[in-house]
């Protein structure tokens, strides 16, 4: 998570504006600026205040309905949702991860496990939509060099 948490801020640094960051493309329903808010939000919720008891208080409508905020306050966000991560994943045990998640999330129940493993997959999706979003609004910007296998 946390790669893919740097992977996402790495991506907000690389449109080449503020404005750009913010645009809609017809048929896409999401700003890059919208998954990147959406991303951190959804994690500090999720991990960082849930498992690990940061006491955060999400806004997902703020997630979804927010615009134009700059790219180095985006950042902020996402960094803010990697230190939730790693202050909240190491509080989980090993024997903790097959105990049920605390909330029920879409109608169910699973284990901390089950859930932690979606919210990598909700993680990466967002993230490839992120950089196809990018290179649509500006083809230029080539890659963010965001998967580096050396960083698992």
């Amino acid at each position: 998570m946390v790669r893919d948490l740097r992977a996402v801020a790495k991506e907000v640094a690389a449109y080449p504006s503020d404005e750009a960051l913010w645009l809609t493309v017809p048929g896409v329903a999401n700003s890059g600026g919208t998954l990147a808010l959406h991303l951190a939000g959804n994690l500090q919720h999720f991990v960082g205040g849930v498992l690990g008891g940061s006491g955060y208080v999400r806004d997902r409508d703020d997630e979804f309905g927010r615009r134009g905020t700059p790219r180095a306050k985006v950042v902020k966000e996402v960094e803010a949702a990697i230190g939730a991560v790693e202050r909240a994943l190491p509080k989980v045990s090993d024997a903790a991860w097959d105990e049920e998640y605390p909330l029920e999330v879409g109608g169910r129940r699973m284990s901390k496990a089950r859930f932690a493993l979606h919210l990598s997959a909700h993680l990466a999706y967002h993230l490839g939509q992120m950089d196809y979003h990018r290179r649509i609004v500006a083809p230029a910007s080539g890659t963010a060099g965001t998967m580096s296998l050396t960083e698992l």
